[in-house]
């Protein structure tokens, strides 16, 4: 048995040495420079003032032209070109023009242009030399699959002096991803290596999906074979530890040891990182769920929302349902918003956001067993983020279920079941150290990341010595 372990142990580790260097080293890289995405203050910033004044058919008119079945939500927003709906079904987007229903779609290098000049301007961002540089499916930066329903996109080079560049869906004509010179390259470094994210590959989730799944479970049994051997290899003369290796052997072998636990749990956490329901539940809601969170609005109900005023300097409407009624909520400011719900008595007013006796009223629909809601705290223990900042997020416990809605649209932002609140702890804490205590103390979780992927990095070295030694003989 300890033969074939280590032989095992030994081409598992010629074969993942430089996989596991790399892992390290790009781990040190992703925790200070995150893969490029445009966040919610950026796109936020890029959208214009809605023109309150232009005339625009009704909502129910509006997802009647789109032809997406079951939408579920209406935005409202300024392009360059003109004011445009976008409705949104499960798996599909399309704007229409407001004023008329016709499609909005983005099919020519000028339209996109425009926008994203637009979007540039109202950013404060450059784009006097803005130039489409592609339109393509898939590239390095947008093969996450959210992406999917905007493809293909319009990449558009600002020419600023950060080396900007954003991309334009063609099925909305928004701005839905920049990237930034340094930040793609850091990124090379990083992410691209570090979650083996070759676009050919990247590009077929399905694939990418088994082929990084294998390897690194395959990694995970070469460091487990070797936390093994390091230990049954351990001398004890008295009391003092020795190993029996010398030189590159024994270094291995001493930082081995002295890594053991990070090198194991990391290697599980990172395995468990392309789990995607195969040990642990996913978090999505069932279909019986679905189908009360996500119920099909009755748009026609919408109709008294369009006789409301638009709220002055509002940058985006949307309208959706939360358990079975029609909202507007006016965006107009990053962390501010009005709500109107269909039908209120004109003494009740507008809000900001949904409050704790709307969320309790939908509590009896979604599943048995619930108690009342609580506001969500900052510092919980598997937290969640709205959009909004400073929306408040319920939580709805049914039992052993529980449920965090946003309170500033009615969306569902996690689904936690033992299995998802066991996968936080196995996935998350221990990949990224992001337990409660260490978050409250940044600087320490910095140092604690950096000097542990640094011993990994060395244990790894350590490793490819022994390797190319070994091969060359």
């Amino acid at each position: 048995m300890m033969s074939a372990i280590v032989v095992t142990h030994r081409w598992l580790g010629i074969a993942f040495c430089l996989l596991f260097a790399m892992w390290f080293a790009t781990g040190i890289v992703m925790h200070f420079v995150p893969f490029p995405s445009l966040t919610e203050a950026e796109r936020f910033a890029g959208l214009a003032p809605v023109d309150r004044g232009a005339a625009r058919i009704p909502v129910v008119e509006a997802v009647a032209a789109s032809g997406v079945a079951g939408a579920v939500r209406v935005r409202l927003i300024q392009r360059s070109d003109a004011a445009v709906y976008i409705v949104s079904g499960s798996s599909r987007v399309r704007a229409v023009r407001a004023f008329d229903g016709a499609d909005a779609s983005v099919a020519i290098a000028d339209a996109a242009l425009a926008s994203a000049r637009e979007h540039a301007r109202n950013r404060g961002l450059d784009a006097a030399r803005a130039a489409v540089v592609a339109r393509s499916d898939y590239d390095p930066w947008s093969v996450p699959n959210g992406f999917d329903r905007h493809r293909p996109l319009f990449r558009v080079a600002l020419g600023d002096a950060a080396g900007t560049e954003v991309y334009v869906s063609s099925s909305t004509g928004e701005v839905v991803l920049d990237t930034r010179r340094g930040e793609r390259g850091w990124n090379w470094a990083g992410s691209v290596l570090h979650w083996i994210y070759p676009t050919v590959l990247r590009s077929n989730w399905s694939l990418w999906d088994r082929v990084v799944w294998t390897l690194s479970l395959l990694a995970l049994i070469a460091a487990m074979l070797g936390a093994v051997l390091g230990i049954a290899r351990v001398q004890l003369r008295g009391r003092r530890m020795s190993s029996p290796y010398r030189g590159w052997h024994a270094l291995h072998h001493v930082i081995g040891l002295t890594a053991t636990m990070f090198v194991l749990t990391w290697s599980l956490s990172g395995w468990l990182s392309m789990d995607h329901g195969r040990l642990f539940s996913r978090g999505q809601l069932t279909a019986a769920e679905s189908g009360v969170m996500n119920a099909l609005p009755d748009w026609a109900a919408a109709s008294w929302l369009d006789r409301q005023p638009i709220s002055p300097s509002a940058r985006e409407i949307e309208w959706f349902a939360f358990n079975g009624t029609v909202y507007r909520r006016d965006r107009v400011g990053l962390d501010r918003q009005v709500l109107i719900k269909a039908g209120d008595a004109p003494r009740d007013g507008p809000t900001e956001f949904l409050d704790v006796h709307e969320i309790q009223n939908l509590v009896a629909r979604l599943a048995a067993g619930c108690g009342a809601p609580s506001v969500l705290a900052g510092n919980d223990d598997y937290p969640a983020q709205s959009a909004i900042p400073g929306a408040p997020l319920y939580r709805l416990r049914c039992g052993d279920l529980w449920f965090d809605i946003d309170g500033a649209d009615g969306s569902v932002l996690q689904r936690l079941d033992a299995s998802r609140r066991a996968y936080r702890w196995f996935y998350s804490a221990l990949h990224t150290l992001d337990f409660p205590v260490l978050l409250a103390h940044p600087r320490l979780r910095d140092t604690l990341i950096v000097g542990l992927c640094a011993l990994g990095l060395a244990f790894s070295v350590t490793g490819i010595a022994i390797g190319w030694r070994r091969l060359r003989s």
